[in-house]
């Protein structure tokens, strides 16, 4: 196990957070529905990964208070990109299932979002290309710690 306190396995775990960071910050810009927050965002590529959920699910999911994702899926439902049905087994809960719409704003983010890392990798050479390619499942694991 590295020694994350200092030294260079400090330095980089410094520079990966900040990196990670910045270019996240870049991405969001990227977005094709303003009208969206982040949060909300992050709601529906949730319910796209995991599939329909509870707002208690979703909240566990997000890290948010169940209050704060019940406030969240109203204004989702408000805007036609999630409907709430009845629960299969509990008539007290809903189920929160996204749209087609929503569907389709998903992967016109996606789309337009992997163009731009696209271009971005066009500055890469082979070996930073390479081994970005085999971050990649790593920081995607990180991702879902």
């Amino acid at each position: 196990m590295p020694d994350l306190s200092h030294g260079d396995d400090a330095a980089a775990v410094n520079a990966l957070r900040s990196a990670v960071m910045r270019l996240s910050r870049r991405l969001k810009h990227q977005r094709v529905d303003e009208s969206l927050s982040p949060t909300e965002m992050s709601v529906l590529g949730t319910l796209a990964r995991c599939g329909s959920a509870t707002p208690g699910e979703l909240a566990r999911k997000e890290h948010v208070q169940p209050p704060s994702m019940t406030r969240i899926v109203a204004l989702l439902e408000a805007k036609d990109l999630v409907r709430l049905e009845p629960h299969p087994d509990d008539r007290r809960q809903k189920v929160v299932t996204q749209t087609e719409r929503a569907e389709a704003m998903l992967e016109e983010s996606r789309r337009k979002r992997n163009a731009f890392l696209a271009t971005l990798v066009e500055e890469l050479d082979e070996d930073e290309w390479a081994t970005l390619r085999a971050a990649a499942p790593v920081l995607e694991k990180l991702a879902h710690i």
